[in-house]
């Protein structure tokens, strides 16, 4: 099963720079996931600011937003994906990030797999989808 261990901030402390033992200690928790063998991908992203927000509304037409969202309760600051047999087993990896202090939380979801949908996708739909994850693989590759 493949899960996503979702890091979160808010606006308020989305540009906190951290010192640069942290990135050591993040860097060795990467190594550990990448020595287990079960690190799919792993990216931290830009402040907000960098960023925009579409809102779909009504007849086909959006509003685009313009970052920084301070206004943000949650802001996405990063993620893992990994692959481990059981959710228990992503929380146990999720309890080892390191430099994470009192309140601060991450997020631990299974990411849905096409098996998931075989009762609301047809057969064709299915097969369509499994094919275009398979183009995107063999262009990482």
């Amino acid at each position: 099963m493949r899960f996503m261990i979702i890091v979160k901030n808010s606006g308020q402390t989305e540009n906190v720079e951290l010192p640069p033992e942290a990135y050591e200690e993040m860097g060795k928790y990467n190594q550990s996931l990448v020595d287990a063998g079960i690190l799919l991908a792993g990216e931290g992203l830009t402040a907000s600011k960098d960023g925009a927000i579409v809102t779909f509304r009504k007849g086909g037409k959006f509003e685009v937003k313009d970052g920084p969202f301070t206004e943000a309760k949650e802001l996405v600051a990063g993620f893992w994906i990994i692959q481990v047999k059981s959710r228990d087993e992503a929380v146990e990896w999720a309890k080892r990030i390191p430099g994470f202090t009192d309140g601060e939380t991450v997020e631990v979801r299974r990411v849905a797999e096409m098996s998931d949908f075989d009762d609301v996708m047809s057969p064709e739909a299915i097969a369509r989808e499994e094919g275009w994850r398979e183009q995107i693989s063999n262009k990482s590759n």
